[in-house]
């Protein structure tokens, strides 16, 4: 099952230009079985998502990208929104509580929301999101090395904010996930790895997990 973990709409998203309905139709031409919507720092609420991914034959879930005092994380299982500012480590024990799931969000960026080494010095974390669709490849490059050097897993995710980088990345997971708590399941045991879409082929693939990696 192919979701695109990273996720973001322009009605809840001001850096964004892609509507919700926009992107569905694109990621599901493109064979992607769902979407996260990780609005920054809220919950998306579209009313009726089940019903509204019935009608574009997707799975729709609801996270967020929460931005910490040192970084942004993904979150899966959050009870609500910190209403101020928040350390990465503080929000970390918070997700473990709820028994949620956490990803570092394009950690090597450099505008002041990635996490950097400390996404390798945290506890709690889940994962890290090695293969950034919106992001300069070198910062990829190094967030895989983070995590080869860690052993966190890693993910893929498009961080789209326009049609054209819709599920460039994505996440496949080995089994079917139904629900939100099917995800956060299947991201704390592991059970996932990080695809490309490959224009040319029109299918995704699998990525490999080093550090020269030719799609990065």
């Amino acid at each position: 099952m192919i979701i695109d973990l990273h996720f973001h709409t322009a009605a809840y998203s001001g850096c964004s230009a892609i509507s919700l309905e926009s992107g569905l139709a694109k990621a599901r031409d493109m064979g992607v079985d769902g979407i996260c919507l990780t609005e920054h720092n809220v919950f998306a609420d579209y009313g009726n998502l089940d019903a509204l991914g019935k009608a574009y034959n997707l799975r729709i879930f609801v996270g967020t990208e929460i931005l910490t005092c040192q970084g942004d994380i993904l979150c899966f299982g959050l009870d609500e929104i910190p209403k101020s500012e928040i350390s990465a480590q503080e929000l970390l024990c918070r997700m473990e509580a709820l028994g949620g799931a956490t990803i570092a969000a394009h950690p090597y960026r450099q505008n002041g929301r990635g996490l950097g080494n400390l996404a390798g010095e945290l506890s709690n974390l889940t994962a890290v999101e090695a293969y950034n669709g919106n992001t300069r490849p070198c910062n990829n490059g190094k967030a895989i090395g983070l995590s080869l050097k860690t052993g966190l897993p890693m993910t893929g995710g498009s961080d789209a904010h326009s049609l054209n980088r819709v599920g460039v990345y994505a996440t496949r997971f080995d089994a079917p996930v139904e629900s939100l708590a099917d995800l956060v399941r299947q991201l704390r045991g592991g059970q996932f790895r990080p695809v490309i879409y490959e224009k040319e082929l029109k299918r995704f693939s699998d990525l490999p997990v080093r550090l020269d990696c030719t799609h990065i």
